[in-house]
């Protein structure tokens, strides 16, 4: 699973001009899924995501996570995330794992997020034509790859 995280004091997605997620301060969270993903990705990103250091302490450095700041998530599927732009100007998505696979790996961590986090998250509509905002705080994008644990 790739995994683009951006800290975030408002962040919020559309589906047919009606919001479908909306958060305050915390992470928007856009997840790609790949066919060599498997539920320890799940296990090992979800805690990663909810865990990772990334907002300021009293002292402004970067040493909270976004459950030590009672923040919120907002996870959007992203294909994309898994294009492949060796050859030629269009990008490939052959390594985005189709709906079939990819539809019950998202909800999946749904529920990993959830549990991790201690409360639901907000997500979008998987394969949903959506439009995001965000308030980028920082701006802190991180991105994290479960293919690359080590």
């Amino acid at each position: 699973m790739k995994a683009v995280l951006q800290r975030v004091t408002e962040s919020s997605v559309k589906v047919e001009g009606k919001i479908c997620g909306e958060i305050g301060k915390g992470l928007l969270v856009l997840i790609g899924v790949e066919d060599a993903d498997k539920q320890e990705d799940i296990d090992w990103l979800s805690k990663k995501i909810v865990n990772l250091r990334i907002f300021p302490d009293s002292n402004e450095v970067m040493n909270m996570s976004v459950l030590d700041i009672g923040g919120d998530i907002l996870l959007i599927s992203q294909f994309t995330l898994h294009a492949s732009t060796k050859k030629g100007n269009r990008p490939s998505y052959i390594k985005a794992s189709k709906a079939e696979f990819a539809i019950p790996m998202y909800e999946k961590f749904i529920q990993a997020l959830q549990i991790e986090l201690g409360k639901p998250i907000q997500t979008g509509v998987f394969g949903a034509d959506m439009k995001v905002s965000l308030i980028n705080d920082g701006p802190v994008t991180i991105t994290i790859d479960s293919q690359n644990k080590i």
